[in-house]
């Protein structure tokens, strides 16, 4: 890539040349990702590029000098992995960016994910199909995620209306879990995503729902 265009390389839906011209399919949001998923493991990513020579691309991520007991394989027991693998999970989250980090992780981890924008969306889709488990952002369009929760219960499918439903907001404060579990949620996660903290607060729900 060139030079001139190094600046804009981390910003949301940019791309040196649309896919009219190179015939390459894509949003332009695989680099802003890279950068939000470094930051959160503490690290840094710069880049050196010239047109026609090539691109050289520096992460740095902070890591401790293991001491000899790190040497034996730990396993995190409050992470059951195997209760990942094809459970469908319904994303409800109106930010295309925070939607392409939890879909990354979660696929990843072996769910099969489904997106809507808004809380009228998650409604309507947990009554027409069904789900193991459903994320749900707070803060959205047309109805946010408490009244999609409250809604959902409601629901006269009562298999339905009873799906784990877990709250995904940067509102971490213990008043906004309380409200979260008051609308009838099953837990809650705070954003930036950790990706250790969702797979065990999932691990648990999906325990639970067994």
């Amino acid at each position: 890539m060139s030079e001139d265009f190094l600046p804009h390389l981390f910003e949301e839906f940019s791309r040196e040349h649309s896919s009219t011209e190179t015939k390459v399919e894509g949003t332009g949001l695989g680099m802003p990702i890279v950068k939000q998923l470094v930051g959160i493991l503490g690290g840094s990513i710069d880049v050196i590029s010239k047109k026609g020579v090539g691109t050289t691309v520096e992460v740095i991520l902070p890591h401790r000098i293991a001491d000899k007991d790190d040497c034996y394989e730990k396993i995190d027991r409050s992470v059951d992995t195997s209760l990942f693998n094809g459970k469908k999970i319904l994303l409800a989250e109106d930010n295309e960016l925070n939607a392409e980090i939890a879909m990354e992780i979660l696929k990843e981890s072996g769910f099969i994910i489904e997106h809507v924008w808004n809380g009228i969306e998650a409604v309507e889709a947990v009554r027409k199909n069904d789900y193991d488990l459903v994320l749900m952002d707070i803060q959205m369009p047309k109805m946010n995620g408490y009244e999609a929760t409250v809604a959902i219960r409601k629901l006269n499918d009562k298999q339905k209306a009873a799906v784990p439903i877990v709250a995904m907001t940067a509102n971490a404060f213990e008043e906004d879990k309380r409200e979260a579990y008051r609308s009838g949620m099953d837990g809650h996660i705070a954003k930036p995503i950790n990706v250790k903290d969702i797979l065990v607060q999932l691990s648990k729900i999906l325990r639970k729902s067994i």
